[in-house]
């Protein structure tokens, strides 16, 4: 039973620097990187990869440090709904928050058939349904203890992938150079950047690369859902996006790189796991095994921060106003267990859909999912953009922001017109125009529902909890 009482109205400020950095890697270093970065090279060459990393991270980046001069002024769980409520407007928060719920609660029930899938290597004879129901069980326990409970185990299943990763460019760049000797091939060193020339795809093939990455980089604003439960944000939030912005350019491109080196463009997108694939050609035993686990890990790491974040998404939605005041209420060890409960049950609601609806609402969830991490980061710039207007118009100064967006407003503006572009790729697109159809059909849709519900009684905007209250 869910008991609230004075001293349980709370979220608790446990989180740490670290607990972030490794938060916002949970969302990003996924099966994206395993076993996607094989497309992104097929489809763009080995330079034309890189190039697409590079421009997925700067707007990573933008996003970012948009992201951190909001959540430092107005550390609230669920950050860039409330901001953009506060200073977008009722609509934009009301349906930028349940759009990014929705798409990370679909991909939740996904994470779930995914690691039970996994766990068919080692066990074969134990149906994939045992699996999903121990995953879904031992990841709610973990997300309905204290958050600093759940930060912890974030933080060690986050710290497997990235050691993963540094050992598999360590390993990957011996091979290049002829450190390491392969067993089914002689040392590449550069020759699969230069046999085909430098774009073997054409531009184009960069583009379509392009989709591919930016959504792998989507997660890293997880970090912002967290602003309100973390020690001294103030500090702690600059601290983590410088971490998480210049480790995981380095993690992602160099990944890329030792990948693209070491197996032919052409082959690479072909591969179920290009890194299983590089362990193979050094000689490394059991790789299979090996990758299997980490890319377990992986999917257990993305679930688990999946489920924190819905669950304050829907905490926040529900402090202004814009959701069910069940789901704001704490248990004794001060989660939202209502949020928490209802996130669950959709997540497996999404795979009955992919069953018994898979060609019209399963079709729908994952078109919403699709756009879901780019029309946030297109959100936050724009009230990073609104709110340093409102703050500079009623006398605030610089030097008070603790963080603040250098070169405003060309950065919230680049980021903005990058978000756009994808958008306008993705119409052009034949094979992806009818995903962002549906999911910008969905996004009108709860435009309307906003104005036909919400129009006969004002909705909350959250309230500026931080010291420099008085400046806005």
């Amino acid at each position: 039973m869910v008991k609230e009482t004075e001293n349980h109205t709370q979220l608790q400020r446990t989180m740490k620097s670290r607990h972030l950095f490794m938060l916002s890697l949970g969302g990003m270093i996924g099966t994206g990187l395993f076993l996607g970065s094989g497309y992104a090279i097929g489809e763009a060459g080995p330079l034309g990869a890189i190039l697409a990393y590079l421009v997925g991270g700067l707007l990573m980046y933008l996003s970012m440090v948009c992201l951190g001069e909001l959540s430092v002024v107005m550390p609230v769980s669920g950050s860039f709904q409330a901001h953009a409520a506060r200073f977008i407007g009722p609509a934009t928060g009301f349906v930028l928050g349940w759009v990014y719920w929705l798409s990370w609660a679909m991909y939740i029930g996904l994470e779930f058939v995914a690691a039970g899938l996994l766990m068919k290597r080692w066990f074969p004879d134990v149906p994939t349904w045992i699996w999903c129901a121990i995953f879904i069980a031992v990841l709610f326990t973990i997300n309905s203890l204290t958050t600093r409970a759940f930060a912890e185990t974030e933080y060690w299943f986050a710290g497997i992938k990235v050691l993963a990763v540094i050992l598999f460019i360590i390993i990957g760049a011996g091979a290049i150079f002829g450190v390491i000797k392969m067993e089914s091939q002689a040392t590449p060193y550069m020759s699969n950047f230069i046999g085909d020339g430098l774009f073997p795809a054409g531009i184009t093939g960069v583009f379509i690369s392009m989709m591919t990455v930016i959504f792998a980089f989507q997660g890293s604003e997880i970090m912002g859902v967290a602003a309100g439960e973390t020690e001294n944000p103030e500090k702690n939030i600059p601290k983590a996006i410088r971490n998480i912005v210049i480790r995981v350019l380095l993690f992602f491109v160099f990944s890329i790189f030792v990948l693209s080196a070491l197996v032919p463009w052409k082959e690479a997108g072909v591969l179920e796991s290009p890194f299983v694939t590089v362990f193979d050609m050094v000689g490394i035993p059991y790789a299979a095994d090996i990758m299997n686990f980490v890319i377990l890990t992986a999917i257990l790491s993305v679930g688990n921060t999946g489920m924190f974040a819905c669950t304050r998404v829907l905490f926040s939605l529900s402090e202004s106003g814009m959701a069910p005041a069940a789901f704001k209420k704490l248990n004794k060890r001060r989660v939202p267990i209502y949020a928490l409960l209802v996130t669950l049950a959709f997540a497996l609601l999404s795979l009955l859909t992919s069953v018994i609806a898979a060609d019209t609402v399963f079709v729908v969830l994952l078109a919403v999912s699709g756009i879901g991490g780019t029309l946030t980061w297109m959100a936050i710039a724009f009230a990073q953009y609104r709110f340093r207007r409102q703050y500079m118009r009623e006398g605030g100064k610089l030097e008070d922001l603790q963080y603040r967006v250098r070169l405003f407003p060309f950065v919230p503006f680049l980021c903005i017109g990058m978000c756009l572009f994808i958008f306008g790729f993705m119409f052009f697109d034949s094979a992806q125009r009818t995903s962002l159809l549906w999911g910008l059909g969905f996004v009108a849709a709860c435009y309307l529902y906003y104005y036909v519900m919400f129009t006969r009684r004002k909705a909350a905007v959250p309230v500026l909890p931080t010291t420099q209250e008085n400046q806005l």
